[in-house]
Parts: structure tokens; C-alpha cells; sequence
């Protein structure tokens, strides 16, 4: 039985590390010679693996949604090629490019460049004719960078890239494994770049060691593999019994069975926030305006009210971005970069704001209504493992609060409340 839950666990490690870390799944893939080099003193790599290793090689590319290359990758302008293309990706910190390179074909498949905000804005226009996608930073890091791409919904990125890089990616912990082909080959050099770069380790006590390691021969040369970071064992928290009787008396203990919800795509996922139900509510202006989705609307109204022109501009951008995610991930940048901003009141108020919300969804969707009525009887707990707040957290640590509005909205269409005007975070 322990096998086979390890099993799955490993299986299905991309989408649980997605959840767990709100970075998407990462790989970090290299080929070096037996005395540890990537590339020759001179930068020659063609070819370090053997042809079976480069096969290997696509099949990873296969299984990602892009391939992350550093600067020095495009100026050697290496080509990607074989089955499935993925999305490519370069971070570059200064923008220090060619202008001619086949990753400014996208003629294929598309490619994103992101970088330093302010970096060569003639060369971003340039780039920007030829279809390619540029995005700023204003601090460029792989956390930063991993989380904006998780945001756009990534599931799985393969790290192809130089040592630097792939050592600032690591440091950021950001990479969830890693495959190494090693090849009998002998190169040395003293000035060789090796596949990882400076960690500022000075003692073998240091070192990362990997998990769950496997040993494979491929042609004549070996590949390693293993996990950086263990994978997560998702436990959704369970509201107490009396936490939740008292948030819904139609709840009977012992004999409730739990519905936990979290992604869109789930049976339950019209529960999220995330979910593309818009609602008409109050713009801050007193107006009414329609919001995409109930995420646009929580995270707009961090920074409403406040008599800033960024505040302002903040809560336009938010109310009409593309998608909830990334609604999300303006709000809590500007949130995190910004707190100045955010409106004095919103910790005593963003439980107010969202039960509003979700009060608006499900009165104005008949069939949501009866989805959430459905549900009478059970305990629903959003089974986010990093939202201690809103969700359930990764070991029962969470607070469950959108769990537990959905539960008391579903009681008051019930009748089972008395008035709306006894909603308060000590009810909760």
C-alpha cells in the first residue's frame, strides 16, 4: 500500500508541487562529461551526450509547457528540435542579445523573453515586430519569474540552461528535480563551465542531496535523477465538529460527508473564486460595474477608497484583467511591493468584501444556487495547501474561512439564519 501511494505521489508530482508552491513544476536538465563540464574552455557542446541521450532529451520537452534558456543559450543560438516544441522562455537580465537568432522565429512556436524592466527598449520594439512576447520584472529573479508563469496557468517548465542561471534557480528553490546525463567522456580545463554555478557552499555539509535518485544507462552514458524537494503529501484540513455545527446547524455530526474543492476543473470547482462567473457589484465609486469573476472583485477592493493615482490605476487593471489568475497576481504583488496602498481597513473588512461577493455568485446564478443547496448536510473545505487563510493550508493548519462563508450563505438560503446582519468574523 506505501509503494503504491509513493507511486502516485510521483506520478502526479508536477500538479502537486504546482499547488503546493505556486510555482510551476520544474525541471532542471544537463548533460556533462565525467569530470564535470557542460562545454569545453572555448564554449564547443555539440555533442556531450550521446544521440539516444538527446532522444531522451525531447521526450522531457514533450512533457513540459516550456524550456526556460538563459542569455548565453540564444547567443549560441542553439535549435530546439523533435516532436512537441515547447513555449520557449529567456531570461535575460540585461537584454544583451542578438538580433538575429531561430528563437525569434515564431513562426512554430512562440517565445518569451523576460528581463529587467527599462532593458534596451529599442531592442524589446524590435523583437516585439517580430511577434515575440517581452515581459519586465522589476526585480528579475526565478521565484519571481516562476510565479508570474504559474499565474498564466504553466504546469511543467524544463530548465535548459547555463550554470549561473541554473544556480540562481536553485538558490530561489524553484526546481523540483533534476536529470543529469553523464557522459565517459574526459574534457577537463579549468576555466570549463560546469552545469551549476556559484552556491556558496564551503562545506560537503552543505551539499543538496537528492531524493528518490535513480540510476539509468542510456546508450553509453548514464542518467541520474532525482527530486530537490520531496513531493508533497496534500492533506486537506476538516473543520472541527463544533466549529462546523455552529457555522451550519444542518451539519449532523459523524454522519457528514466532505466536499473539498480548490481547481475550476473540479466536480465542485464553480465553489472557487476563480471560477468565470462575473457579478455586478459597487466600483468604489458607488456605481455599479461588473466584475469577471469574484477574485477580480476581493482583490480589486484591497485598494479601493485609497486617494492614490496608483491605487487607482491598480483597481482599473485588476477589473479588467484577462483572467482571474492573473487578477491574482496583481493584487498580491501590489499588495506585497506596495502595502502602503492597500486600504487601512482591509483586514478588518476582506471577510465582509468577500462574503458580499459570494453572496452576489450565487444569487444570481440559479444553477450555482442549487449546486451549493445540494451540498446540505456537508462539510466544504477548500483544499488549498498554501492559503492558510481562505484555505485549508497543507496539514490541517488553515483556517478554511471560504469554506466556511460557503457553508453559512448555503444556511441562509436555507432559512437556517436568522438575518444577513449576523454575519460577523466572530460568527465565523
Amino acid at each position: 500500500m506505501e509503494e503504491a501511494r509513493k507511486s502516485c505521489l510521483l506520478v502526479n508530482a508536477p500538479l502537486i508541487h504546482r499547488a503546493t508552491s505556486r510555482v510551476p513544476f520544474s525541471v532542471l536538465k544537463y548533460a556533462m562529461t565525467l569530470d564535470g563540464k557542460i562545454a569545453t574552455t572555448s564554449g564547443h557542446a555539440t555533442w556531450i551526450s550521446s544521440k539516444k541521450s538527446r532522444n531522451r532529451v525531447f521526450e522531457l520537452r514533450g512533457r513540459s509547457d516550456a524550456i526556460i534558456v538563459g542569455g548565453n543559450t540564444v547567443r549560441k543560438d542553439s535549435k530546439h528540435g523533435g516532436g512537441h516544441t515547447p513555449i520557449r522562455i529567456v531570461m535575460t537580465q540585461t537584454f544583451n542579445l542578438p538580433e538575429e537568432a531561430n528563437l525569434w522565429d515564431i513562426s512554430d512556436v512562440s517565445t518569451i523573453v523576460v528581463t529587467q524592466r527599462g532593458a534596451r527598449r529599442s531592442f524589446q520594439k524590435l523583437l516585439a515586430s517580430k511577434g515575440v512576447e517581452v515581459v519586465e520584472f522589476d526585480i528579475l529573479n526565478p521565484r519571481e519569474v516562476m510565479e508570474y508563469f504559474h499565474d498564466r496557468g504553466y504546469l511543467s517548465i524544463l530548465w535548459e540552461c547555463g550554470g549561473t542561471l541554473a544556480a540562481s534557480a536553485i538558490s530561489s528553490g524553484v526546481i523540483h528535480k533534476v536529470f543529469a546525463f553523464v557522459a565517459p567522456k574526459i574534457i577537463g580545463g579549468k576555466n570549463a563551465p560546469s552545469p551549476v554555478g556559484e552556491l556558496g557552499m564551503v562545506e560537503m555539509s552543505q551539499a543538496l542531496d537528492l531524493i528518490d535518485v535513480c540510476f539509468e544507462q542510456v546508450g553509453p552514458d548514464m542518467l541520474i535523477s532525482g527530486f530537490l524537494q520531496p513531493v508533497p503529501d496534500l492533506v486537506p484540513v476538516i473543520p472541527s465538529e463544533d466549529e462546523t455545527f455552529a457555522i451550519d446547524p444542518s451539519i449532523t455530526p459523524y454522519e457528514s460527508r466532505i466536499i473539498f474543492f480548490y481547481k475550476t476543473w473540479d466536480p465542485y470547482g464553480a465553489f472557487s473564486n476563480f471560477s468565470p462567473h462575473p457579478i455586478q457589484m459597487p466600483d468604489g465609486s458607488g456605481a455599479y460595474a461588473t466584475w469577471s469573476s469574484v477574485e477580480h472583485y476581493y482583490q480589486a477592493h484591497k485598494f479601493v477608497g485609497v486617494d492614490e493615482p496608483v491605487a487607482k490605476d491598480c483597481v482599473e487593471k485588476i477589473k479588467f484583467a484577462k483572467s482571474p489568475e492573473e487578477a491574482a497576481r496583481m493584487g498580491r504583488s501590489m499588495q506585497k511591493q506596495r502595502p502602503d496602498l492597500v486600504r487601512s481597513d482591509w483586514e478588518g473588512l476582506k471577510i465582509d468584501v468577500m462574503y458580499r461577493a459570494l453572496k452576489c455568485k450565487f444569487s444570481i446564478y440559479p444553477h450555482l444556487q442549487s449546486m451549493l443547496l445540494s451540498t446540505a448536510g456537508s462539510v466544504l473545505v477548500e483544499a488549498s495547501p498554501h492559503d492558510l487563510f481562505w484555505g485549508g493550508g497543507r496539514e490541517g493548519e488553515g483556517l478554511n474561512y471560504l469554506g466556511r462563508l460557503l457553508m453559512l450563505i448555503r444556511s441562509e438560503f436555507l432559512g437556517e439564519c436568522s438575518s444577513p446582519s449576523e454575519i460577523t468574523c466572530e460568527a465565523l
